[in-house]
């Protein structure tokens, strides 16, 4: 223990000498330290512990695979879910409907995103209020009505009670009805990202399709839960056939997570291997430092082993001196990481990970981070520790004798430690280029529309309002016209279905006097005629139809390009038909007398995206909305102004129609829907943080490389010196710091191209945007690298050329 505390008071003293040693050696560690444990704390939250849920391991989502391999949800009748609970592979199951609600008894009504849900929901989920109870059976007791009760979310108990802990058994009113508060769900309970969850009425309704969630009995595997639940499914699909795929499929149980995985899994590793190379990057810049820095301390080392210290003793020393600066690096880091959890967490896209997460900085973290402490300092630590415990005692006592790093070996070890950081860095440019690459590419997409001042407002129906196709028609119509009045409104378009870039939804399609293909299918939209000026979709043929056509529910249908040329190659798809099967299920989708006929085509819009911003356009096509209105539907507002700025008077427009009436509770301008959109969001993080982390490995690979060739141009001070008074001229000297590194900076960036290549295939198999290989790429990082390489080596070795050689000749 004394031998301890002595290393350890002897080790503060040499860091107090040194502080710019110190101060290079901390910050190099705490800048990696700091960005491995806040990546760390993101890939915690999300892979090792995303949910508060009582045995979430357990709990699957159920799937349909369908005859083309595509995988899609199917909705559940209250009996079918009763069914399920009572499987031998299955311990519980819930059924839960996203619905709107309205806060009313305001001067216009709040927009409620609900949650309807069995009432054996909370003790599924086995989570704890945060106040008051869950919802409980007695709440809806199978073919009643259900207690008028409600648990609110925690976010809107903040946001519209401002946290009031008196909430519980106070009332609220939605449409028109009054419900009880009975409790707050817990922070992480944010099943659905609804705002409240009321009780479901539980009856025999045919129309009705829940999603089923299911927890598998212990030690049920995936396959066998989809052996078991296979035949039910199928049975189900007889009962009920409007909820399941026509043709064959196959049951397929994902688990909780494996969606947000799927997204997000492969840029998480990503960026943990690039947060690595950082940290690898800082511990390399302290071998560097602490190696450079042994030159200036050999005689120390000759004298202490000269009187009897053994070469246990100095590694001890020098590995408390390592330690001590991991361990401040670490703490600085912590800090650091806190600073900056919070920034990743805004850049990550927004629906790519579960919400329940927690995403901090925790005990695991922590430990994690006191782990890789300790790592760096023993290992980072130990490699210059062997390499200056062996001081050469003869050559070192000599007072003019000075060597850098102690010896060839020495020597060697420098070189090979800044080739490697140099390989790094090179690593994580071409990365950071890459991704800035997709990125861009991305973004600079062709939309063929345009998507500047313009947003999209749902319009969601109540229950039991506006049953019939008549009046949902005016409903819709009329609200489009209040909106379309509102000062500052261009135009007000129905979109039910249509906001690009990922709109409309697949279905099969016939076409008049030709055979169907077995794949032959086309994205359906449905719109009012002024989406298309909204939006400035350019029209390639044909026409549009008109208001007095969209309100009477002409059998009229507008295709694209792709489709044209796909299904009509010889340019003649003008006037031909096509027949679209539009399911009716009143009242949910109330269709037109004349929507199951045959659809003429009237007109062709120029492709615009409507599949996401990476994937080919998809075959689609446009019908008037009248053909078939659901409960609910978007209106499009394109405006003079930025349009969210018009909010508050769309909301009074539409609650002058009907008093009840909501607007959507959140409305995004499609500029934001395009960047929320996953694969762009995905890109722009990647971007974001490669870039940031690049920034940092190119400055720690800078400031390694300045200070071992600083070191390198004291210890030769005396040899600059005569040099120059022998008649050396400057650019010698100059020549002669260059070429000391140029050997090791050169193999750095060969390796570093090599393994740009390799990892550019991985990559590619990841399917990961952007070319790690793409040579524009590789060649711009390299020349970055080497310039700043150029100028890390400029400064010093421009001190040396100036070096006065009758100081340097005195040089001790």
């Amino acid at each position: 223990m004394h031998s301890i505390l002595h290393d350890l008071r002897f080790a503060l003293r040499q860091l107090r000498k040194s502080p710019g040693f110190t101060f290079t050696a901390i910050l190099s560690l705490a800048l990696g330290i700091g960005a491995t444990t806040a990546v760390f704390s993101v890939i915690y939250a999300i892979l090792v512990n995303p949910y508060p849920y009582a045995n979430p391991d357990r709990m699957v989502h159920m799937r349909l695979v369908d005859s083309d391999g595509h995988e899609r949800g199917f909705g559940t009748t209250p009996s079918q879910w009763q069914q399920i609970r009572k499987s031998p592979v299955v311990e519980d199951a819930f059924i839960a409907n996203e619905w709107n609600l309205t806060v009313t008894g305001h001067d216009f009504p709040e927009d409620v995103s609900a949650d309807l849900v069995s009432s054996n929901t909370f003790n599924f989920f086995g989570v704890p209020t945060f106040l008051g109870r869950g919802l409980q059976p007695s709440d809806a007791i199978d073919g009643q009505d259900p207690q008028p009760v409600v648990v609110l979310s925690y976010k809107f108990w903040q946001r519209h009670f401002l946290a009031d802990p008196s909430v519980v058994g106070k009332t609220m009113e939605m449409v028109r009805k009054t419900y009880t508060i009975v409790g707050v769900a817990s922070p992480r309970f944010t099943w659905d990202d609804v705002d409240v969850y009321t009780p479901q009425k539980i009856t025999a309704d045919p129309l009705l399709g829940f999603y089923c969630g299911v927890r598998l009995k212990p030690g049920v595997t995936h396959d066998q839960a989809n052996a078991a639940l296979q035949p039910l499914l199928e049975q189900f699909a007889k009962e009920t056939p409007k909820h399941f795929p026509k043709e064959t499929f196959r049951l397929h149980v994902i688990g909780l997570n494996d969606d947000f995985l799927k997204q997000l899994g492969p840029s998480l590793a990503l960026l943990f291997a690039a947060v690595a190379l950082l940290l690898a990057i800082g511990c390399g810049n302290v071998s560097i430092l602490l190696l450079a820095r042994g030159t200036s301390r050999q005689q120390e080392f000759a004298v202490r082993s000269a009187i009897g210290a053994g070469r246990r003793r100095l590694i001890a020393q020098l590995l408390t001196e390592s330690l001590l600066l991991s361990i401040t690096g670490a703490a600085l880091g912590v800090g650091l990481a806190y600073i900056s959890l919070a920034k990743i967490v805004a850049l990550m896209p927004p629906y790519a990970f579960p919400h329940e997460a927690a995403i901090h900085i925790n005990l695991p973290v922590l430990v994690f981070s006191v782990a890789i402490a300790l790592l760096t300092g023993i290992i980072f630590g130990l490699w210059p520790a062997l390499q200056l415990s062996r001081p050469e005692v003869s050559q070192s006592l000599q007072s003019g004798t000075r060597k850098v790093a102690g010896s060839v070996r020495g020597r060697r070890t420098l070189a090979l430690l800044i080739g490697g950081q140099i390989t790094l860095t090179l690593l994580m440019l071409s990365g950071a280029g890459a991704a800035l690459q997709g990125f861009l590419r991305l973004a600079n997409v062709p939309l063929s529309y345009d998507p500047h001042n313009i947003m999209s407002v749902g319009i969601p129906v109540h229950e039991n309002t506006y049953g019939t196709w008549a009046d949902r028609a005016n409903h819709f119509e009329q609200l489009r016209a209040a909106v379309a009045a509102v000062h500052g409104v261009r135009i007000a378009a129905i979109s039910t279905n249509a906001t690009p870039p990922s709109n409309g939804g697949d279905t099969k399609f016939e076409i008049l006097g030709k055979p169907a293909a077995q794949d032959q299918s086309v994205r359906i939209n449905f719109v009012s005629p002024g989406y298309f000026p909204a939006l400035a979709i350019p029209l390639s043929q044909g026409q549009i139809w008109d208001e007095a056509e969209n309100h009477n529910a002409a059998p009229v249908i507008v295709i694209n390009q792709t489709l044209a040329k796909l299904y009509f190659p010889n340019g003649d798809a003008l006037g031909h038909s096509i027949k679209i099967p539009f399911p009716s299920e009143a009242p949910f989708n109330l269709a037109s007398t004349t929507a199951s006929g045959w659809l003429r085509i009237v007109g062709i819009i120029v492709d615009k995206r409507d599949d996401g911003l990476r994937n080919p356009i998809k075959p689609e096509a446009f019908v008037p909305y009248t053909l078939l209105m659901r409960m609910g539907t978007q209106i499009l507002v394109k405006s003079e102004v930025p349009p969210l700025t018009l909010m508050t008077a769309i909301r009074k427009a539409v609650a002058a129609v009907d008093a009840d009436q909501q607007a959507g509770g959140d409305p995004q301008d499609l500029e934001h829907w395009i960047s929320n959109q996953p694969e762009y969001a995905s890109i722009q993080f990647i971007s974001w943080l490669f870039g940031i982390f690049a920034a940092l490995a190119l400055v720690l690979a800078a400031v390694g490389l300045y200070s071992v060739v600083s070191y390198s141009v004291a210890q030769r001070t005396n040899e600059f010196g005569i040099r120059l008074a022998l008649g050396a001229r400057r650019e010698h000297v100059l020549s002669i710091v260059f070429r000391s590194v140029l050997g090791s900076v050169g193999i750095g960036v060969a390796l570093g191209l090599v393994l740009a290549l390799v990892l550019n295939r991985i990559l590619v198999k990841m399917a990961v945007e952007g070319s790690w290989g793409d040579a524009t790429v590789v060649l711009s990082a390299t020349a970055v690298l080497c310039g700043v390489a150029l100028l890390a080596c400029a400064i010093p070795a421009r001190r040396a050329s100036r070096t006065d050689p009758m100081v340097a000749l005195r040089y001790e």
